[in-house]
């Protein structure tokens, strides 16, 4: 088969197109590499002049204020729009959200229907925020969210721009277009089945897909200092409980200074990110959530406590009975006392590694994962 995979966000579609090749299907990827992650794409549609030049990047700033009008938004469209004409013959089309070209609502929507008018069957995947999700999760009736920092305080509204813009009339309008348009739908964990099944939207759920062959397991050896990893994203970290982590972490600090090193790494691109967690032995992900997202995914795959979304219905539908990952909670103390614990008992750590990465053999081997695709697309 040949297959176009739109957009990238975390590395998934990395891994899939990986895991896609193996089985001997021809995969390119078209996006922006997202921002400073710069995940490597096939064809880039990343902004190069508005993003360059400081003139442009002065103006920009001022349309954005004034008019309400995102020069690069507008790039990025026009430089897919250049690239539709090898866009084409493909068997499968897939995005990774609606707003998988990063362009103005009304732009996107005309460049999917000539994408998809020269292609054979699409498909949206739903593995970040997207219209339906959001709009269930202000109803705010599940035990938390990504939303609750903005429920427990109006004042972080500044932070949830990006994910709020879903249910403005534009993506509305976008994400209908695609219900009526796509041949299916994916989910790819808990924290979006969750908020889907009280939709009337039919979906699959497909675990992330994780290279196991490119990540490797890290041995932990030596315990004399337990090194804590924690990962900040300067659009996201208020909605992932990075304030909460950095408080617990402060605690920690204090309290064991000779016993740990706490690495911090603030906006850095994928390839920086992994080098400074490749080091630690315990990594702190993200709170507001029931299953792992991607990094966190990536982090059990090398064999560390990973600190993220584990909620019983997590450990119910994949049927677990050791400890894969630690729930993380709001709630600092509680974070503090579980450091501590394993800053004290360094041999669980490895214990907690070594499950998380048996789990993620078993439940999100990218080969797999690209089979449960590739079924899925011919059905």
């Amino acid at each position: 088969m040949r297959i176009l995979l739109v957009g990238e966000f975390s590395r998934l579609h990395n891994s899939l197109k990986e895991g896609l090749i193996v089985l001997g299907h021809e995969v390119q990827i078209i996006g922006t590499g997202d921002d400073f992650k710069k995940f490597p794409v096939d064809f880039s549609i990343s902004s190069k002049i508005i993003s360059s030049f400081y003139l442009f990047r002065i103006i920009n700033k001022i349309t954005k204020k004034i008019l309400k009008i995102n020069l690069e938004e507008i790039e990025r469209g026009i430089r897919f729009k250049k690239l539709l004409p090898k866009l084409k013959g493909y068997d499968v089309v897939q995005l990774i959200n609606s707003d998988a070209i990063e362009s103005t609502p009304k732009f996107q929507e005309k460049l999917y229907r000539k994408l998809f008018s020269q292609n054979h069957k699409n498909f949206l995947l739903i593995c970040g925020d997207e219209t339906p999700i959001i709009e269930i999760l202000l109803k705010n009736n599940l035990k938390y969210s990504v939303l609750t920092p903005l429920f427990e305080n109006s004042e972080n509204k500044k932070y949830y721009n990006y994910t709020l813009k879903y249910t403005t009339n534009p993506y509305k309008s976008l994400f209908n277009f695609l219900k009526e348009n796509c041949d299916g739908f994916f989910a790819s964990d808990l924290d979006y089945k969750i908020p889907l099944e009280q939709t009337d939207i039919h979906f699959t759920l497909i675990p992330n897909p994780i290279n196991t062959d490119k990540i490797s397991f890290i041995p932990i050896e030596d315990t004399t200092k337990i090194i804590i990893f924690h990962g900040i994203n300067k659009f996201t970290g208020v909605k992932k409980g990075s304030p909460i982590f950095s408080e617990a972490l402060e605690l920690i600090q204090n309290k064991y200074a000779e016993k740990v090193e706490i690495i911090i790494a603030n906006s850095i691109s994928y390839d920086e990110f992994t080098k400074l967690q490749n080091r630690s032995m315990i990594v702190l992900d993200q709170i507001y959530c029931f299953d792992q997202g991607y990094n966190a995914l990536e982090a059990m795959a090398k064999g560390k406590a990973v600190f993220t979304g584990a909620e019983s219905e997590f450990y119910d539908y994949y049927n677990l009975q050791e400890i894969v990952a630690i729930n993380a909670l709001p709630d600092i103390n509680y974070l503090f006392e579980k450091l501590s614990y394993l800053i004290e008992n360094p041999e669980e750590i490895k214990k907690i590694g070594q499950n998380a990465r048996t789990f993620i053999e078993k439940e999100h081997d990218y080969i797999k994962i690209a089979e449960k695709y590739i079924e899925n697309w011919k059905l």
